[in-house]
């Protein structure tokens, strides 16, 4: 039950730390564009989401790799301790 529980925490830890990899940029580019809607009084919705939405993209096309290969070298150290699961 043990080795249960640490799966599921590196497993959660994992997706964490990717999505905080994917989000953050678009959070603080949102912030940013928040503030200068504030100091401009423009209340325009697309000025907000289309920063953000291409800060997404761009995180993801640098970061993409990265998270795969983190996603593949967890899920292969899985599968090799599957004999030792098992016994």
């Amino acid at each position: 039950m043990e080795i249960v529980t640490q799966i599921f925490g590196e497993a959660f830890w994992l997706v964490i730390v990717l999505c905080a990899a994917l989000i953050g940029p678009g959070l603080v580019v949102g912030l940013i564009v928040s503030i200068f809607q504030t100091a401009t009084q423009i209340n325009e919705q697309t000025l907000s989401f289309l920063p953000r939405l291409l800060a997404t993209y761009i995180t993801i096309i640098l970061l993409g790799g990265w998270a795969l290969n983190r996603i593949i070298t967890f899920v292969q150290d899985l599968y090799s301790s599957i004999p030792g699961l098992i016994s």
